[in-house]
């Protein structure tokens, strides 16, 4: 093992794949490779990870919509990883061309630098009370447009309500109106 080296790896996750690039001591190229995301694969990739790295392994990867669960697989497997924020990653300008392979060299290499911001990690449960909050938002902002789809109905078919939207009188109104057309009732339903 050589004194004072580590092995930098930045991976870039989509739905179904994780582009690997890691970069061992004293090289500038990356190795690099892809796999399936997969629990199975991970657990492969934390033995390969564990037996080709030379000094101490550094593994990290953007918080994205895949969540924590690779980084909770790799722990479970073994390997520490961090998750990090991507508004923080170091960015050439002008380079705009993206792609996953890019994306995991440009973090193996910024993690070599020690140029990125670790994202705090939610517990399990955390993350059931923010998808909670967010699934929240989601149908109230679903009920909004619901009932503004219906407002705008109405007003197309000339049916105003005078008093408050939204109250149990202008629920009672709403009640009693009756269409000729069964597209119109469909609508309304």
């Amino acid at each position: 093992m050589v004194v004072g080296s580590t092995t930098d790896v930045g991976m870039d996750t989509s739905k179904k794949s994780i582009q690997v690039a890691m970069l061992l001591p004293g090289r500038r190229e990356p190795v690099e490779w892809e796999l399936a995301n997969e629990p199975a694969a991970v657990k492969r990739l934390a033995k390969r990870l564990s037996r080709e790295a030379v000094g101490e392994l550094r593994v990290c990867y953007e918080a994205g919509p895949c969540g924590y669960t690779l980084q909770r697989q790799l722990r479970a497997a073994g390997v520490d990883s961090i998750v990090v924020a991507p508004s923080l990653v170091p960015v050439k300008p002008g380079e705009r061309i993206k792609t996953n392979r890019r994306d995991a060299r440009r973090l193996a290499q910024a993690l070599r630098a020690d140029g990125l911001t670790e994202v705090h990690p939610p517990t399990p449960e955390e993350e059931a009370v923010r998808d909670l909050s967010r699934c929240r938002e989601d149908a109230r902002e679903d009920l909004l447009r619901a009932r503004h789809r219906l407002g705008k109905m109405l007003l197309r078919r000339g049916l105003v309500h005078c008093g408050k939207a939204w109250t149990q009188v202008h629920r009672r109104w709403l009640r009693s109106l009756s269409f000729e057309h069964e597209a119109d009732r469909a609508v309304f339903r």
